[in-house]
């Protein structure tokens, strides 16, 4: 029966094919000749129930082995493709199976303590983890790929944090503070090369420890402070404030606090460099709600902004501007195939950490899911320049992007 249901709602794909394989039996749907194609082997009825539950119920059924693909990214953007049929088949047998599937909306907000605890679930993992796919800066967020298809990872995280000082005109002058330290790779690469002065806050305990040790090896101690706080509870005033890929774990019940704490922590004439995570506008009321793999598995609690969220935010609860932007769609699906590559890559290593079989295909999983969001347009990643009042016309003046003051995005 759930086979059938399965078949039944989402055979008519409008883009890419799938092809199910059980117990010798081929059935192929979406449109003859469209591509992408995937190929899915079934290896328990089980995975056919676990389907109606949407991407938590198919991830479960990865894990436990129930199915298996040739291709998972593929299969992501085919997913992402077609959410509207995807979606329609979570609604229409919800009941069945799960009836707690959309309740996120009555979930508790990310409070100070609840926030540590998301945080720890997906930083906290270790250290040596993340070191086996990042590259040597340790930066966790979308590279800037600029060099051709032979440019590697390192040097496209540095083409990111350069593109960064310079939009943000840092100085040794300049006082810069951080919102999610991570392991310190942007604020040692940012102070070395701009000398300015950095506060760095993370609320990751594993982060901060190894930040610190890197900072010291470094020789920056003396320019760069980490400190464990929650952005709810930073006081002062900065020059000016960089926040990398953090807002998707704020909560969507926060952005407007988040982006309001921001703005009250820069002078008049500051700015702000803000990367971030984005879902298509259509779907944000949807990601709110959503108890999907990624969220409930990866980062528990997190949301994912969407533009028109973050634009009502700015308007509604700062007098900050959107003076240029960068959108790195491409570059992220490129950065997580790297991730992935280099994940896949180190399976001997892992084992050796104790990093079981089920943990390394909800890894693989989660980057292969991530990289077919971008592709599919999905998700986007923005790099956003925030001004200040008094700091646009400055901004103007050094021609930094007067086009992106009138538009708002300028798309690559």
């Amino acid at each position: 029966m759930w086979r059938r249901l399965v078949l039944a709602v989402i055979g008519r794909l409008r883009t890419g094919r799938i092809e199910f394989r059980e117990s010798g039996e081929i059935t192929v749907i979406g449109q003859p000749g469209s591509e992408p194609l995937a190929r899915v082997e079934v290896f328990s009825s089980r995975a056919w129930r676990r389907m109606l539950r949407g991407s938590t119920g198919m991830a479960e059924g990865y894990f436990a082995g129930e199915w298996d693909t040739d291709d998972l990214v593929a299969l992501g953007t085919i997913a992402g493709q077609n959410l509207d049929q995807l979606d329609r088949l979570r609604r229409r047998f919800r009941f069945l199976v799960w009836p707690f599937q959309k309740l996120g909306p009555l979930m508790p907000r990310t409070t100070r303590s609840r926030g540590k605890k998301q945080i720890a679930a997906h930083y906290d993992l270790g250290n040596d983890l993340f070191s086996l796919f990042l590259d040597e800066s340790m930066n966790y967020s979308s590279a800037v790929y600029g060099g051709g298809p032979g440019e590697t990872l390192e040097a496209a995280q540095i083409t990111k944090m350069d593109q960064i000082a310079d939009q943000l005109d840092l100085s040794p002058e300049t006082h810069l503070l951080e919102i999610g330290t991570g392991w310190g790779g942007l604020s040692i690469h940012l102070a070395k090369r701009t000398g300015c002065r950095i506060t760095t806050t993370t609320i990751s305990r594993e982060q901060a420890a190894l930040a610190r040790r890197r900072i010291a090896e470094a020789g920056l101690a003396d320019r760069v402070e980490v400190i464990e706080t929650d952005y709810r509870d930073l006081t002062g005033r900065y020059d000016r404030l960089v926040s990398i890929e953090m807002i998707e774990a704020v909560g969507w019940r926060d952005f407007p606090t988040y982006f309001a704490k921001c703005s009250s922590l820069l002078t008049p004439e500051g700015s702000m460099l803000l990367q971030a995570i984005t879902i298509e506008d259509e779907a944000y009321e949807l990601e709110k709600a959503s108890r999907s793999f990624i969220s409930r598995y990866i980062f528990p609690g997190g949301c994912l902004p969407s533009m028109a969220e973050i634009r009502r935010c700015l308007d509604g609860f700062t007098d900050l501007t959107i003076a240029w932007s960068d959108e790195l769609r491409l570059d992220y699906a490129r950065t997580l195939a790297e991730w992935r590559r280099r994940f896949n890559g180190a399976t001997d290593r892992l084992e050796e950490m104790g990093y079981d079989l089920r943990f390394r295909r909800m890894w693989v999983l989660y980057l292969s899911i991530a990289e077919a969001g971008f592709r599919s347009a999905r998700n986007s990643d923005f790099q956003l320049l925030l001004a200040k009042p008094q700091s646009r016309s400055l901004i103007q003046l050094a021609g930094n992007a007067p086009a992106g003051i009138s538009s708002g995005i300028s798309p690559k």
